[in-house]
């Protein structure tokens, strides 16, 4: 195969306008960080520090300076310390959505709770087609106080893969750095097995909690990934082009703040673009400008030489419907073929607020053939074939031929059960299923049948004491251990 074609919206001159634009909006404008101890310590690297208003001005040359420590590429692990994938380059991974309020059985949504976190965990640990887990949904009966720690620890404990979580407050950062530590025997910044978003209040705004976390989890050696969310006509300009300058400017922001406190730290070009719909003041994810502002500001990360990531492969429907399975396949198609190393989203519905088993195992079929049309055609002379076309000649026999045997496996794709690929009367011999009820199966057989590769007794010991030392000092003891799904 040739090389990976890559998908853009921005010719390079575009490209170098918006570089140039970003870099004017952060010598000239900068951005406000409401955090003494990142003013502090910018001022005495360099920018420009207006400690009465918060405002901070960026020095074209200290811009400069810190993209040049970013790594282009980096391991993630999984929680026993094994190599899972790399993130950077033109390789695609997919990832659960993040953070969701609710929890939707069928056509109900119900606040989540922590037994949802584990089922939406365990049904994404058996699907390859989903490389990282993410810290999914809000766990409501747990205290705001240790929610992110508590959420983590539920993650790592019912999968083995790496996971993308993030943390909501200045102390809640290290209580996880201690989950990780637990779990990994200490190697979290040596085979780090989680990736940590901070995000930026749009526009050009830090607040105090997310400008410690840049800081804290750069010190720690935690991978951290921006997720700006510029909205066009609400928190940026209504134009795209607009949107994305926003965009640059506030990750560049967090670029110098993360390497200036220690130089060569991971971080991943991320982003979670939105559209305001100002029909009904909605914030649509799915929406096609927001997949284009995802690709040009993946266009821009690759200009920086960063690993890249965005929210796409999901939908703002409130039901698994024809508009979930569009919208999720237009998005996730669109940010693979711009080849975004992490596209999060998969499993989100109704603007990430809500997750669905179904939908996961759903969108887990559109990501297996995403990541076909990304392998594309290779062309060798044993799958050019013209030997054996000149052997079988005119009407040959192609399907009992060993050729055939030797590469359906690897050139088809065969979607699971969830796809309908049977004939009408086949289909109706099965019971008429649908996409929705054929999932609802593919879920209750994942949850009777997968067993998650288990903690060895000494992780899992070292889990469950951390994640009861911070419940102490938060003198919280009755939420529930690993619970059933």
């Amino acid at each position: 195969m040739g090389a990976a074609v890559v998908f853009t919206v921005l010719s390079r001159s575009e490209v170098e306008e918006i570089h140039e634009a970003a870099f004017r909006v952060l010598s000239e404008c900068g951005v406000f960080i409401d955090y003494r101890r990142a003013l502090e310590h910018l001022a005495e690297r360099g920018a420009d520090v207006d400690f009465s208003s918060g405002r901070v001005r960026f020095p074209p040359a200290l811009v400069e300076k810190a993209l040049q420590t970013c790594p282009g590429s980096f391991k993630l692990y999984d929680r026993e310390g094994n190599e899972a994938l790399v993130v950077g380059g033109d390789r695609v991974h997919f990832a659960t959505g993040s953070c969701a309020v609710r929890y939707q059985e069928g056509d109900s949504a119900r606040p989540s709770r922590a037994e949802d976190l584990v089922r939406l965990v365990r049904v994404a640990d058996a699907l390859p087609e989903v490389q990282l887990q993410s810290t999914a949904v809000v766990a409501s009966e747990a205290p705001k106080t240790l929610g992110d720690t508590y959420r983590l620890y539920l993650v790592l404990a019912n999968s083995s893969k790496p996971v993308i979580t993030g943390a909501f407050s200045e102390q809640g950062l290290w209580d996880m750095k201690s989950i990780l530590d637990a779990v990994t025997l200490g190697r979290t910044e040596e085979a780090p097995c989680a990736v940590f978003d901070v995000c930026p209040s749009c526009p050009l705004k830090w607040t105090a909690n997310t400008a410690a976390n840049v800081m804290d989890g750069a010190a720690a050696g935690l991978p951290l990934e921006f997720a700006s969310m510029p909205m066009p006509g609400a928190t940026a300009p209504v134009t795209l082009a607009g949107s994305v300058v926003i965009h640059t400017a506030e990750t560049l922001s967090g670029v110098v703040l993360a390497q200036t406190v220690r130089p060569g730290a991971r971080l991943v070009w991320g982003g979670a673009p939105l559209q305001f719909d100002m029909r009904y003041g909605t914030t649509p994810l799915s929406a096609v400008e927001a997949t284009l502002i995802a690709v040009a500001t993946a266009q821009m990360g690759r200009y920086y030489g960063l690993p890249t990531h965005t929210y796409a492969a999901l939908s703002d429907s409130k039901v698994v419907d024809a508009q979930a399975g569009a919208e999720t396949a237009l998005s996730g198609l669109l940010a693979a073929l711009a080849r975004i190393n992490l596209i999060a989203g998969v499993g989100a519905l109704d603007f990430v607020a809500t997750q669905s088993c179904e939908k996961l195992v759903l969108d887990a079929e559109v990501c297996g053939m995403i990541q076909r049309v990304l392998r594309g055609i290779e062309v060798s002379p044993e799958t050019v074939a013209a030997d054996l076309i000149l052997e079988l000649g005119p009407g040959g026999d192609y399907l009992s031929h060993p050729h055939t045997r030797r590469w359906f496996r690897t050139e088809l794709h065969l979607p699971g059960l969830v796809i309908d690929r049977l004939d009408r009367k086949g289909w109706e011999q099965a019971g008429r299923c649908d996409a929705l009820m054929r999932a609802q199966e593919r879920v209750q057989r994942i949850l009777a049948e997968h067993q998650p590769r288990p903690l060895d007794p000494e992780r899992a010991s070292r889990l469950d004491e951390a994640m009861r030392r911070v419940m102490a000092r938060e003198a919280c003891c009755c939420l529930p251990f690993v619970p059933a799904p």
